[in-house]
């Protein structure tokens, strides 16, 4: 295994509602996709050039509010969930129109059409202040594809309705954080480690402010698991002070 792969700066989305109880929006990831394929995550993706362009100042809320290392991630963040599942997340008055806009996520995803120019001809600035971090995740060096990876936690619009792309991700679905856990110990969903992390975190909230506060309270730490040979099998570990208590599973990737 490669031991200095390119580290690709990356950010995904929870994005929750309540009904009562949380619930978070997962994706499935196409199969014809070789990463994380056919697994269940949460919207994201790579953050892209077009991500931190100058024109991004004047365009969104709490700029100055926002570390300039965390910019580009969160407006990452809320492009790729428009893009994978039709719902912009973080933008006052917008008026949801799925059928008008999957052209123009396609065009995006293609990189045909500006996610940037999209919302300025339409004057809809996202706030990046109302994502929330909610933990930062590094791949260990011994796997070839590596990410630092954002994971931000926002509530989902209520009158948006998720529709996958049909390209990177084929299914999308509401799901309670402990039920997409008790289906993945069944063997009924693939979820990858840190998505289940992050989910046995999320299923500790009883609401979304529950969730928010948490997230807040939670110590700067970027989470990079550490790999140890038990026999001859590889092993991901995670120390108590990650947060999520001390864990040890087999390497899978």
């Amino acid at each position: 295994m490669p031991q200095n792969a390119p580290v690709r700066t990356a950010s995904t989305m929870m994005l929750v509602r309540e009904v009562p109880g949380v619930e978070v929006l997962m994706v499935k990831r196409n199969h014809a996709i070789d990463h994380f394929s056919g697994a269940m995550v949460f919207p994201g993706g790579k953050v892209e050039a077009s991500d931190a362009e100058p024109g991004w100042a004047a365009q969104v809320q709490g700029w100055d509010d926002i570390p300039d290392s965390e910019r580009a991630p969160r407006i990452s963040a809320i492009r790729e969930t428009f893009e994978e599942c039709g719902i912009l997340p973080a933008v006052q008055g917008y008026q949801a129109d799925p059928e008008g806009t999957r052209e123009l996520r396609g065009a995006m995803d293609r990189g045909e059409a500006s996610f940037l120019a999209y919302l300025q001809q339409n004057g809809l600035r996202p706030d990046l202040r109302s994502l929330s971090l909610f933990a930062r995740w590094r791949t260990p060096p011994v796997v070839a594809k590596r990410f630092d990876t954002y994971f931000y936690l926002v509530e989902a619009p209520a009158e948006q309705v998720a529709q996958a792309d049909g390209r990177e991700t084929i299914l999308a679905e509401w799901i309670a954080a402990g039920t997409a856990l008790d289906m993945a110990a069944r063997g009924e969903r693939t979820i990858v480690f840190p998505t289940r992390m992050n989910l046995s975190l999320l299923a500790r909230a009883d609401s979304i402010a529950d969730a928010v506060a948490a997230a807040s309270m939670r110590p700067a730490r970027v989470v990079e698991p550490v790999v140890e040979l038990h026999g001859d099998k590889r092993f991901l570990r995670l120390e108590a002070e990650d947060g999520y208590g001390p864990t040890l599973e087999p390497l899978l990737f």
